[in-house]
This record gives C-alpha cells, sequence and structure tokens, in this order.
C-alpha cells in the first residue's frame, strides 16, 4: 500500500536509489592447487588427476553383477582396475568420471561379455592383484591406448575379437 502524502516519512524510510553491482569478470584458476584440464604434469607414479574422481568408485560398484568372471579371477581387482583406467580416460576429458569411463575397459577386457580365451589369459595376469598394488593399477591403465580412450564403449564392443587392437598387451 502507498504511503499518503501528507503522511511524514522519516528519512531512512525513503526509497533510496538502487545499488548497481558491476558486471562480472571472468573466472580462472589463480591458486596452486586447482586443477586446470591440460595442465597437469605427466610422470610415472603421477596418476591422472581430474576433478571429482572418488565418484568413479560408486560408479564401479553398479557393475558388480554384470560382470563375467573366470576362475581366480576376483570382482575387487576387475573394478579397481577398471576404475584406474576411467579416471585417466575422465581426465583426458578434463571432466569428472562417468559410467561410459568404468564400461569401457571392462568392454575393452571382455568383462561383460564371454571373451576371447587368449583375452582372458592376458587379462588374468594384468588384473591379478590389482586391488592392493598402486603400482600395478597405474601400469594397467597404461595398457589402453589413448586413441581407444578417446572412444565409446558402443564403439569398441564390436572389435572385441580383435582385441590387440585395443590393448598394449
Amino acid at each position: 500500500m502507498t504511503q499518503p502524502k501528507f503522511a511524514p516519512i522519516a528519512i531512512e524510510d525513503e526509497v533510496r536509489p538502487s545499488y548497481h553491482l558491476k558486471p562480472a569478470q571472468p573466472w580462472t584458476a589463480h591458486r596452486p592447487s586447482e586443477f586446470v584440464p591440460g595442465s597437469e604434469v605427466g610422470g610415472k607414479g603421477l596418476g591422472a588427476p581430474g576433478p571429482d574422481q572418488g565418484y568413479a568408485l560408486h560408479l564401479a560398484r553398479r557393475f558388480v553383477d554384470r560382470l563375467v568372471l573366470t576362475d581366480g579371477e576376483q570382482p575387487e581387482d576387475v573394478l579397481s582396475g577398471a576404475v584406474a583406467v576411467a579416471l585417466r580416460r575422465a581426465s583426458l576429458f578434463g571432466r569428472a568420471p562417468i559410467a561410459a569411463d568404468i564400461e569401457l575397459p571392462l568392454v575393452c577386457f571382455g568383462y561383460l561379455t564371454d571373451a576371447p580365451t587368449d583375452l582372458v589369459a592376458v587379462r588374468s595376469k594384468l588384473f591379478g592383484g590389482v586391488a592392493h598394488d598402486y603400482w600395478a593399477r597405474g601400469a594397467l591403465a597404461e595398457h589402453i591406448p589413448e586413441s581407444t580412450l578417446r572412444r565409446s564403449p558402443a564403439a569398441v564392443a564390436p572389435q572385441l575379437k580383435n582385441w590387440r587392437s585395443l590393448i598394449d598387451a
């Protein structure tokens, strides 16, 4: 309701001009610990830095029921190795991990379908004990070339019979 003209108004109750904010300035990463895609330093044991990497562990648990394992293969080893590859793939794109990042190594190593017997022999050696060995996880992540990491799981799946083109074993 408006104030009548004849009613007195205290000075602090009068309408004041609005305060205008300056336009937002562009933001840049300027603190030492901030992640900037493409600026990471590579090297043995440094891993693949990226945002929100812990989410990959949650995503990996979704694939436990879909794994096709042979005798001696442990789901913890398989998922731990898949997470290592997924984090490398996600950091390649400069983003947090998604389900396709976990699915890609599982498809490449034949863990979601019946894999060729020669691939099973290779993957058993690569994934054995990976859940308990940091260096083995890092080495496993390096077995998939960048050209394969940049592809989708759907594009990789038909080439499982020719798995040597997908994996540097």
